[in-house]
């Protein structure tokens, strides 16, 4: 069931009066509170003696903590008690006892309070002295004539509490007609983003609520358009079910929608399992599972998939393409954040444009391939292990709703190249010949040399976009645990500027970009002080004569590189015997600017595992002018 009801505007007072008929109703309207407070909020329980404040607010703290059986003394005598759980700091005040105001004072009332989430009985006894701007208050009453369970609350919120009011009420609205009312609501954790997710354990079966509020538009960035704009980020939750819909129309695990609100953000899902494609202890990949969701991703993009999608009887959903400023936009990412957190001042504008352009030259191709889904975040938080199921529908999918129509080579190097694990090169490798083969005996056109080649691009772009994130995720968001993750992308950026095509990106990053470990080397902060850019012959081919031959690159050997390891990967059962290469740090494939093969370096075997042979065609491609700087040559004119 989709409702599109609109929501009013965020008012700076709200109320909701609700009757409570028993103390289990009484333990759902504290699932609700619990779910909307945040660190700083005031709950304000007011109410005769016997009236159930201290019922309430012991049902409040359970839930805050995720514990239902957590001792809960009343802080009657000792006035305050204080909780510290995983999610919040909790102050459970009662001033039935205070004398005045003052002695708030004496209990130090403003330390213990600030940053917590303040629970207080009677709080007249204090005067103003315990309010604050973001409060909520909760006055109970028993009604007269009614049965001793029943009580009656007015909820009275203010400020931020004002709006997290309304939209409390509209959750619990599409809970009860989802059909989950009764069931327990767990918070889940989140992800990067300002969604929260709650898992509703319901008698039968389960379900995952969504809270995605809509995005509001950032500051203006570039040509009066903010960054989410330009990045094409979904706003709402409507990309998020046309995606899920045309997933399972085409055999694939996305959650099913069991109720939505979408003008409010909210989903009611179904609740794919626990599991992931990660061993606990240590926390790796699992090679079985993560072949299987490469063999979603080749399954995927062998389909003529459609741009426009549908997302009620009345409303669509158009795919935005991953165009080149939205993949600019994301590499810019790194000036902005990840070299300010290394402590390199702000990039001047002619290293920036010489960034900008080198970028442009190396996505280019990329664009100009056949586009599909790109599900943009495929890797392993959001990849699901159903072992209940068979074939490709054992990896549920899930955080898609920033899909773009794009380069099929972005998905595979998210998952191979995994943000928050270590994947072992051989695994990647082993990986990268499995998605090939597959696409190959689909389809014996497909152009292995161009998806090599944009294999190594899109891993370059997303592991310079990620590094960006995760710096701006701990110096605006508050989030440092990301900055951990910032030498495993550092990694990746290495090994896929390695290869061939990428030497003048790799030139650029390395004369203005330091690692994320060790001091900054002074010529780069010349370099970023000055206003000229250093001479580097190697970003603009010399000129050739016009008798001079063209020179060939190699072409991709039938065989993918296999690192130096001393036994054999313990990834798929079938895998041949590695090959050792006396340059590892090679990790990407060689792709030709021409059609005619020469013969690869023996310094630097290619190699394929032998499972994952496939057999060679000839490109069909048109021979392109080496000089990336000539747009007339450019191999997709549309993203000049």
């Amino acid at each position: 069931m989709v409702d599109t009801r609109s929501t009013a505007a965020t008012p700076q007072v709200a109320h909701w009066d609700v009757v409570l008929p028993d103390e289990e109703a009484t333990g759902r309207l504290a699932m609700d509170l619990a779910a909307m407070l945040v660190a700083g909020d005031v709950v304000a329980l007011t109410g005769d003696l016997g009236a159930g404040k201290s019922t309430l607010a012991r049902a409040l703290i359970r839930e805050l903590a995720q514990d239902p059986l957590l001792e809960v003394p009343s802080p009657t005598f000792t006035l305050m008690q204080t909780y510290d759980l995983p999610r919040h700091r909790v102050v459970h005040a009662d001033l039935y006892r205070l004398g005045d105001a003052s002695e708030l004072d004496e209990l130090g009332w403003a330390d213990q309070t600030d940053g917590a989430v303040t629970l207080v009985e009677w709080p007249e006894r204090a005067g103003e002295g315990v309010l604050q701007a973001n409060r909520l208050e909760v006055s109970i009453t028993i009604p007269p004539e009614a049965p001793e369970t029943r009580r009656r609350v007015r909820l009275l919120a203010y400020g931020r509490l004002a709006g997290a009011l309304q939209r409390m009420k509209a959750i619990r609205s599409l809970i009860d007609v989802a059909g989950y009312g009764p069931a327990r609501r767990q918070h889940l954790q989140g992800d990067a983003s300002t969604r929260t997710y709650e898992r509703l354990i319901g008698s039968r079966r389960n379900a995952v609520l969504m809270n995605a509020p809509r995005r509001p538009d950032g500051p203006p960035v570039r040509e009066g358009k903010p960054y989410s704009a330009i990045a094409h980020l979904a706003e709402d939750v409507k990309p998020f079910v046309a995606l899920a819909r045309g997933l399972k129309a085409r055999g694939f695990s996305a959650p099913t929608i069991y109720a939505a609100d979408l003008e409010a953000g909210l989903l009611v899902m179904e609740d794919l399992g626990e599991e992931g494609v990660l061993s606990e202890d240590p926390r790796a990949p699992i090679p079985e599972r993560y072949e299987v969701a490469t063999d979603v991703l080749a399954a995927l993009h062998e389909l003529d998939l459609p741009d426009t999608l549908t997302v009620s009887p009345e409303i669509d959903h158009r795919i935005p393409p991953y165009d080149i400023d939205a993949l600019l936009i994301e590499v810019e990412l790194l000036l902005d954040w990840y070299l300010p957190h290394r402590g390199v001042p702000s990039v001047p504008a002619l290293p920036r444009a010489t960034f900008r352009r080198l970028w442009t030259q190396a996505l280019t191709p990329s664009l100009a391939q056949k586009p599909v889904w790109v599900l943009r975040d495929y890797h392993s938080p959001n990849l699901i292990w159903m072992a209940e199921r068979d074939g490709l529908e054992q990896i549920g999918l899930l955080d898609f709703q920033d899909a773009l129509m794009g380069p099929a080579a972005y998905d595979l190097v998210s998952l191979t190249q995994d943000a928050r694990v270590d994947v072992p090169e051989e695994l990647e490798l082993h990986l990268l010949g499995r998605y090939i083969k597959a696409r190959r005996e689909a389809d014996p056109a497909f152009d292995m040399r161009a998806f090599a080649a944009s294999y190594a691009v899109m891993g370059a772009q997303r592991a310079t976009k990620i590094l960006g994130i995760f710096a701006r995720l701990n110096q605006r968001d508050g989030k440092p645990g990301y900055l951990r993750h910032i030498p495993r992308i550092w990694t990746y950026l290495q090994r896929c500027l390695a290869f061939t095509d990428l030497g003048p990106l790799k030139e650029w990053f390395d004369a203005h970009v330091p690692a994320p470990d060790g001091p900054v080397p002074p010529t780069v902060l010349a370099r970023m002080a000055g206003t000229a850019e250093p001479p580097r012959a190697s970003f603009a081919p010399p000129p050739r004569r016009p008798d001079e031959v063209r020179p060939v690159p190699p072409p991709v050997p039938s065989r993918l590189p296999e690192p130096p390891v001393a036994a054999p990967p313990p990834a798929p059962p079938a895998q041949a015997e590695p090959v050792a290469r006396p340059a590892p740090e090679v990790a990407m494939p060689v792709a030709p600017a021409g059609d005619a093969p020469v013969p690869a370096d023996p310094a630097s075997p290619i190699e394929m595992p032998a499972e994952e042979q496939v057999p060679e065609v000839q490109s069909s491609e048109a021979p392109v002018s080496d000089d990336p700087t000539n747009p007339s040559t450019s191999p997709s004119p549309a993203v000049q």
